[in-house]
Formats: structure tokens, C-alpha cells, sequence
């Protein structure tokens, strides 16, 4: 700040070198001391040709000029730690895209189709708390506040999967948390838009931990790979010499949920609501399915409920949890009204 002041003693181009003067100059060393005389390392011919190139342009310009002293330090080439990141430019804008789960919150900010960081951290306990959309709106937050130094005054596109966060700034109801927030993010020229969950798959990474839960009873991929090969069960291609007796197969339970969601009165009611901006805690998937945060919404159907829970009693991975250990573990999956009375 001082020296803003005193701009007019600072030279707007610098030509060369200072001119050489008569300075009294010495290091003060121990009795003995010597220089340290060590072999330079051996250079690569490519990168002796860059050096002296760089040297010459250097010595061209009259920025340094030719000098022999025992003391000199020895030149090294240091390559970049990531090379699979870009220096930002700061008149192109930036785009983020932000995810957050039950772990941890998750950031990228790219800008021309690079990446140019990447930025995670757990949950803090009173965040546990959060609906799914205030921890959405803390991601981006969080992306905002450490990355202030790129993004103010520029332009900026934030991108998470919770589709209710575009109507953040029109929202008319806010509690306190979401009204200091909304102060924030006023600061920066951004705006926020939907992505599809699916495709924002470099910020789910990164705020995502594998629960180890027992209560996981939606199975993955490649869990059912394992189960077919633990029952000995071969996958073929039609035409070749595999013969499939009989099978019979059973709607899963998303889908069935999703059968029935639409014929429960209440989650229909909150379906509606959530086309229009009324229930910021819950959301609709692309295939249609009504989740609470990342909670699957059961609707009020006593043979549903009653698969899960016996799923989660009798299971050989549960060992016979207590209630309140198994509603624990089931409230990380699924939502319904009442549902610790159960």
C-alpha cells in the first residue's frame, strides 16, 4: 500500500541491469571454510540446449550478465508436481461442479474443459444434521470460499445435481443458515444450474467414502457379479452352447417403490411440491423416484415395509441388530412418515 503512493520513483519498464558500482560486500564465514566444490550433474543434451537457449535470451534482454564466482549454485530443471492440472486464465470464467453426500462435501473447478483444482473435506458433526439441501448449498459454499482468489470478479458456473438449488436466489422462504449464505454468494458473479447426478461423476468421487453399512441392501453392479459367481451362475452370449432352463424374475425394489409411489397419496402431494419449489429436502430422479436427501422415500405400503425390515433383521450380514441400531442404519437408506415407530 505504501508504495502506491510513491509510484512515480518505480520505472514503468525496466531496460537491463543496474548499471556496475564499487559496493563493500562480504559474508562473514567460519576459520577454515571453504567452497564447496561439487561435480555438477550431467545434463541431457535437450535440456542443455534449453538452458543455454534460456541463457542467451536472458543475457539478449540484459537481464543478467556473465559472472565467475566459487560460490556460484549449479542450475536445475524442476518439472511441475501435477501436470494433469492447468494455470487458470482470468478472463475466461470458471465452471464448478459440486457434489455432496453423507461423507463429505466435493468440488472441481475447471475452466476451457481443464481442471484446474480439485477441493474435498469430511462432514463437521453439526453437519450430520443438515437436510441434503443445505449440504448441496454448503458445497458450494465451501468451493466459493477456497477458491475466492480465482472466482471474485469473475465469471462463474456452478453445477450440482440437487435441481431445487437453482431456485436459490428466488427462493422467498430461508432460514438464518441459508440467509448468510445467500449474502455470500451475492458477492460472486455466478450462477447455479442443474447436472444430471450420473454425469457429475468428478466431484461425487471426491465427497464420497464407501458407507460399509449393513443396512445396504440396494445392490450395486458388481455386487450382483459376485453374487452370480458365488452361486456358480455363468452369463453367456446367445448363440453360444449355454442352455437356460427357467428363470423367473421379480421387479426390483426401486422399482417397485417407484409402482407405488405414485399411488401413495402423500409422496404424490410431495412430488408436486417439489416441481414447485416447495420442498428443498426432497427431490425427484431423472427415473422418476422421490428421495429425501439421499434417503429412498417408502411409501405407506405395510408388505414394503415389512420386506425391508425383515431384510435388515434377518439378514446373515445384519447380525440381529438391536431397533434402535437398525433403525439407525435403515434411516441412512430410506425415509417414510413415522418411521422410528415401526
Amino acid at each position: 500500500m505504501v508504495a502506491n503512493e510513491f509510484l512515480d520513483v518505480f520505472l514503468d519498464d525496466l531496460s537491463g541491469t543496474p548499471p556496475n558500482r564499487e559496493i563493500e560486500f562480504k559474508i562473514d564465514l567460519f576459520p577454515g571454510t571453504s567452497p564447496i566444490s561439487k561435480t555438477p550433474y550431467r545434463m541431457a543434451p535437450t535440456e542443455l540446449h534449453e538452458l543455454k537457449q534460456q541463457l542467451q535470451e536472458l543475457l539478449d534482454k540484459g537481464f543478467i550478465r556473465p559472472s565467475v564466482s566459487p560460490w556460484g549454485a549449479p542450475v536445475l530443471f524442476v518439472k511441475k508436481k501435477d501436470g494433469m492440472l492447468t494455470n487458470p486464465s482470468g478472463t475466461s470464467g470458471y465452471v464448478i461442479y459440486s457434489d455432496a453426500s453423507l461423507k463429505g462435501l466435493g468440488c472441481v473447478l475447471m475452466q476451457n474443459g481443464r481442471v484446474v483444482a480439485y477441493a474435498s473435506r469430511q462432514l463437521k458433526p453439526y453437519e450430520l444434521n443438515y437436510p441434503m439441501h443445505d449440504l448441496e448449498l454448503a458445497t458450494v459454499v465451501f468451493a466459493l470460499k477456497i477458491w475466492r482468489h480465482y472466482l471474485y470478479g469473475e465469471r462463474c458456473e456452478i453445477f450440482t445435481y440437487h435441481k431445487s438449488l437453482k431456485y436459490f436466489f428466488t427462493q422467498k422462504e430461508l432460514n438464518m443458515r441459508q440467509r448468510r449464505w445467500l449474502e455470500l454468494v451475492k458477492d460472486y458473479d455466478c450462477v447455479i444450474s442443474y447436472h444430471l447426478g450420473k454425469a457429475n461423476v468428478m466431484a461425487d468421487a471426491l465427497s464420497r467414502k464407501s458407507a460399509g453399512s449393513s443396512a445396504a441392501l440396494i445392490a450395486t453392479q458388481k455386487e450382483i457379479m459376485w453374487d452370480l459367481e458365488n452361486f456358480n451362475i455363468e452369463v453367456v452370449n446367445a448363440g453360444s452352447d449355454g442352455f437356460l432352463g427357467m428363470i423367473v424374475v421379480q421387479p426390483t425394489l426401486i422399482e417397485r417403490i417407484k409402482k407405488e409411489q405414485i399411488d401413495d397419496g402423500n409422496l404424490r402431494k410431495i412430488m408436486e411440491d417439489v416441481a414447485a419449489g416447495k420442498r428443498v429436502s426432497f427431490s425427484v430422479s431423472d427415473d422418476g423416484v422421490l428421495w429425501h436427501g439421499e434417503r429412498l422415500c417408502v411409501p405407506n405400503s405395510v408388505d414394503l415395509k415389512n420386506e425391508i425390515l425383515s431384510e435388515a433383521h434377518k439378514s446373515l450380514y445384519s447380525v440381529h441388530p438391536g431397533s434402535t441400531k437398525m433403525y439407525r442404519d435403515l434411516r441412512v437408506h430410506y425415509w417414510w412418515v413415522n418411521m422410528k415407530r415401526v
